[in-house]
């Protein structure tokens, strides 16, 4: 699907359908991420997740395995997620006897956990009312596939913003306070009607100050640290003030140009246990290389933007109608990454659409002049799978391919033993959408990945090209609180990521599905389409099956 970017446009409401399935090979959709990677370089030691660990041990929820200085055996505390927090006073769950009593279980550490069939281990124990008119139309729209479940309602007293911070389960009970089932919650529903956010995200620059702003409402605290360049060591740490789940403070001017991470304590379904996380920032601008950090830059700043970049608007390419587009797609790596006429440093990045006089300058020129209209650039956004530091790539020796018999299996051998650690990929393993990929700019830290980029779209305008950028927002590489790769996921745990009524993670869209049904999954899309859009004037976008529908204004 394209859409062209225009002064404005605006996201339909998504319907909730999961995305289909991948059919590409595994160079394209990347394999699921959801533990820590190897790390390429000493960057990692920043990164990954330290546990907020209690001061006595206590079980670690298996089977048969007994608590310390506890002689009853304990049974595996809950690992799914089969009951909905749908609004701030309403849980629904799939329970069939009328006579069934709910009630909500909640542990600020983490700690609860089955002896003999009865639950330990929490601080708040609500009981929950039957709510005889069932599900609201506003839920069930919102989740049709939970329609039938009965819905239960919370006490008024209950701090409803507390609990979502915490280790949560409801269990229920017969007639006679007989146990029967106990589960997890999901809590995008009871998010959204609570925590829904249409302020300022991310970075944002005055005259005199910074300010940052994440938006994390099941977070128990938050603390940005700054450190001395992609490597350096830590500069300092500042503690977040939370209102109303988006969490945020401000600095002086001098932090631009500093690279930070948020550490977020959370309760994360994955581990059920509370996480000391990581983590870039979602609406980072700018990154060392492979993500270890983010780049805390004005994207406005002058010292970012090519000559005449302010003018480019004016110099687009005439496009008199949507009806005379045609679309040449193109891989950045491979346009130039084996074309001898391009400079050694600017092979298989965005440098090599600036160069004048190259063979593959010279062909997109031909195809300009014989009517095509726009260049359709596979994912450029940073994506997994690819190191960003060129000194670590693997690659084969083409010569000795060459001297191997046609018909051998030894040159795909010699492919497949180096394929995790080579150049090649397509990018379909999107890390953080809204900055483009490191291993394609001259130097993956520092702004040369956004000078550059701007410097690509710019060259192909005056080609009279325009650019469409594949953007891939169905899924994510990664999921869980410790890979260096996953962000949004230690942010706000089970939000962004699309759960099955079981709560595991969907998996049809490639891995990790993303979850646009919900509100802020919603906005930051439509946040990221506009800063490539406005920031680096991108003409128009395609996208994956994704359930998500585009609407344009014109």
């Amino acid at each position: 699907m394209l859409l062209h970017a225009s002064s404005a446009f605006a996201l339909a409401p998504p319907p909730l359908v999961a995305a289909a399935p991948s059919s590409a090979s595994p160079r394209r959709s990347g394999a699921a991420q959801a533990s820590p990677l190897p790390a390429h370089s000493a960057r990692a030691g920043a990164r990954g997740t330290l546990r907020v660990l209690p001061a006595a041990p206590r079980p670690p929820m298996a089977t048969g395995q007994e608590s310390a200085g506890v002689a009853e055996a304990t049974q595996e505390f809950v690992s799914d997620a089969r009951a909905y927090w749908v609004t701030s006073s309403l849980i629904a769950w799939d329970v069939s006897n009328q006579e069934t009593s709910l009630y909500l279980y909640a542990s600020r550490s983490a700690t609860m956990h089955m002896s003999n069939g009865v639950i330990e281990g929490y601080d708040s124990k609500v009981q929950l009312q039957p709510e005889h008119g069932g599900l609201p139309a506003s839920v069930t729209q919102k989740f049709p596939f939970i329609s039938s479940y009965r819905a239960f309602r919370i006490p008024s007293s209950v701090d409803v913003a507390s609990l979502v911070k915490c280790q949560l389960a409801v269990a229920s009970f017969d007639a006679h306070g007989k146990s029967q089932d106990v589960t997890g919650l999901q809590l995008p529903g009871v998010l959204d009607d609570m925590f829904a956010y249409t302020g300022p995200l991310g970075p944002v620059f005055s005259e005199e100050a910074v300010n940052l702003y994440l938006w994390a409402p099941t977070a128990q605290d938050v603390s940005v640290s700054f450190y001395d360049g992609p490597v350096g060591p830590l500069l300092e740490t500042v503690q977040l003030n939370e209102s109303n789940g988006v969490w945020s403070v401000t600095g002086p001017r001098n932090w631009e140009n500093l690279y930070y991470l948020f550490e977020v304590t959370v309760y994360h379904p994955a581990t059920s246990k509370i996480e000391k996380c990581l983590a870039d920032d979602p609406y980072a601008r700018g990154l060392s290389a492979n993500g270890t950090r983010t780049l805390l830059v004005d994207i406005n700043s002058e010292a970012l933007k090519p000559p005449s970049w302010d003018e480019l608007v004016a110099e687009k390419p005439k496009l008199d109608s949507f009806s005379d587009i045609s679309i040449y797609e193109l891989h950045i790596r491979d346009f130039s990454a084996h074309d001898s006429t391009v400079d050694t440093h600017s092979r298989g990045g965005f440098g090599a659409f600036t160069c004048q006089d190259t063979a593959g300058i010279r062909h997109l020129r031909k195809l300009s002049d014989a009517g095509l209209t726009h260049v359709h650039l596979l994912p450029s956004f940073q994506f997994g799978g690819v190191d960003d530091i060129k000194n670590n790539w693997k690659c084969v020796d083409e010569a000795e391919l060459s001297k191997l018999p046609p018909g051998s299996d030894l040159q795909q051998d010699a492919v497949v033993a180096i394929q995790e650690e080579d150049p090649y990929n397509w990018g379909y393993n999107p890390v953080l959408w809204g900055v483009p990929k490191g291993s394609y700019a001259s130097n993956p830290d520092g702004p040369n990945r956004i000078i550059e980029y701007r410097q690509m779209v710019q060259a192909l305008n005056r080609l009279g090209l325009r650019v469409v950028m594949d953007v891939v927002y169905n899924h994510l590489y990664s999921s869980g609180p410790s890979a260096i790769t996953s962000v949004l996921d230690k942010i706000v745990p089970g939000y962004y990521l699309r759960r099955d009524t079981n709560g595991q993670i969907e998996n049809s869209a490639a891995v990790n599905n993303t979850a646009s049904e919900h509100f802020m999954v919603d906005r930051l899309i439509v946040d990221d389409l506009l800063n490539w859009a406005v920031n680096y004037k991108v003409d128009g976008f395609r996208f994956d099956l994704m359930g998500h529908i585009m609407k344009k204004t014109m």
